[in-house]
């Protein structure tokens, strides 16, 4: 029989002839977890008598999971009954769209399907940091008619959402009413209190806790980082008994992230590492190349990315950036040339760094070059933060004219960053005219933006008026 399954897998699909319900499914889910979604879906459409409710979920948890959404909401639409799975999978692809989930949850109810855990915890999540997040308490409402306020799962999701919201009192509210708290709910009480900056509850609570796993400890560590207490997240680190990679990382983060530049800091971060014994991953390695650049030692950074034994695309990003941010321009296009030569495809922050780094370095031509070849070769069209890199690269170099019809061209709404390269290249050309009107946008933007202000009044000084 698995040798059957195995040969029916490779076959060509114009081959199979109707199948059972068991063999459709088999075979639907063989195809989809070998990436043959086409195929999958060509199955899906040759067999419909014998097609049931998990065909149907399995072909749409496919699409989601390919990020197809449209495909899995059409097909989703043509179900002929739908189960909770079917509902919380088209919720789970739609999260990207809150408005689309929070239409899609209400239709859900209005048809009868009761919601899971699941289903709320997906919504809640969905939710939060929008605007939709004032819906929060009637999701909670709803939670409580369904008897899922004591779900330890659904009741994360609600401390999550309400720390969003900056909601205390209904955080440690949900937090009361769970039964049984996991490990899981502690940590999402530390971590919403920390969020809200209750850096002395989050600790009491710790505390507290009946016991702790490494994720409490980081869960601490994190939040006292995010509050910017660096010596009291040193000091529950030390405090650890058993460190692993992801709590030396979140400490490393902790200090390029924080501002703390101190070179004689950093080289003591790495050298507890080393006498820790540590294996250290691609992620905390990273880190340390982060670390170094920041710190000012580039060489010591690059020296740590050589000796990585692997390398994916975010260590890439950091040494390229890395070397952009240090003015060198043309280190950093040799870095990307490495990356891209080594098979790693390029993302939107790769051509940040690298646009970045020929703005620094004055490089114009490759500049314009690699603008054109981020959509040309790799299908990544620009966003608002390359236009501001363009801009910045041709206000530099002084080419004023190209700068500010690069800006009219754009398909997006320039923000003040772009606005405010432009300006700085106005200042620092006398461009009375356009500066005034860069400066003006950046007002509409955000009213009696100070930069704008003293630049312009920079202009004025030089041109005397």
């Amino acid at each position: 029989m698995r040798r059957l399954r195995g040969a029916l897998l490779l076959a060509p699909s114009r081959h199979i002839c109707t199948l059972s319900t068991a063999n459709l499914n088999d075979m639907i889910n063989g195809y989809i977890r070998n990436g043959r979604l086409d195929v999958a879906r060509e199955l899906f459409d040759r067999n419909p008598a014998s097609r049931d409710i998990i065909s149907w979920n399995s072909m749409i948890a496919g699409y989601v999971k390919k990020d197809q959404i449209q495909h899995a909401q059409d097909l989703f639409d043509q179900m002929p009954i739908r189960d909770v799975v079917s509902w919380n999978t088209i919720l789970s692809g739609l999260h990207k769209n809150p408005e689309r989930v929070y239409q899609s949850f209400l239709q859900m109810l209005s048809v009868g399907v009761k919601p899971s855990q699941f289903t709320m915890s997906i919504a809640i999540a969905a939710l939060s940091n929008t605007e939709l997040t004032v819906l929060l308490p009637q999701l909670h409402v709803c939670i409580i008619c369904l008897a899922l306020n004591h779900n330890p799962h659904v009741g994360s999701a609600l401390m999550k959402g309400y720390a969003n919201v900056g909601d205390c009192i209904a955080l440690r509210l949900v937090f009361d009413e769970i039964l049984v708290k996991d490990i899981a709910s502690w940590n999402a009480l530390i971590m919403g209190y920390m969020e809200l900056g209750c850096t002395g509850e989050a600790h009491r609570m710790f505390e507290e806790m009946p016991e702790r796993d490494i994720v409490s400890w980081i869960t601490l560590v994190k939040g006292y980082i995010a509050n910017k207490n660096l010596n009291r997240a040193r000091w529950v680190f030390n405090q650890m008994s058993k460190r692993n990679v992801v709590s030396w990382t979140v400490m490393i983060s902790g200090y390029v992230h924080n501002g703390c530049s101190s070179l004689l800091v950093g080289k003591q971060v790495h050298s507890s590492i080393l006498k820790s014994g540590m294996p250290l991953d691609v992620v905390s390695l990273t880190s340390l190349v982060d670390m170094y650049a920041k710190c000012g030692d580039i060489g010591a950074a690059f020296s740590i990315f050589e000796s990585m034994p692997t390398k994916n695309l975010v260590s890439w990003n950091s040494i390229i950036g890395a070397y952009a941010k240090h003015g060198l321009g043309i280190r950093a296009l040799e870095e990307f040339e490495k990356m891209t030569g080594c098979g790693v495809r390029p993302d939107h922050v790769t051509f940040v760094n690298v646009l970045s780094a020929c703005a620094r370095g004055g490089l114009v031509d490759k500049g314009e070059r690699q603008f054109k070849f981020m959509e040309t070769n790799y299908g990544i069209r620009a966003r608002v933060e390359h236009y501001a890199c363009m801009v910045d690269l041709y206000g530099k170099a002084g080419h004023l004219e190209k700068a500010e019809k690069l800006i009219k061209g754009m398909p997006c709404e320039p923000d003040v960053v772009v606005w405010g390269a432009m300006l700085g290249a106005c200042v620092l050309y006398s461009n009375l005219e356009l500066g005034k009107f860069a400066a003006e946008e950046i007002c509409k933007l955000e009213e009696d933006h100070p930069v704008a202000c003293s630049m312009l009044s920079k202009i004025h000084g030089e041109k005397g008026v």
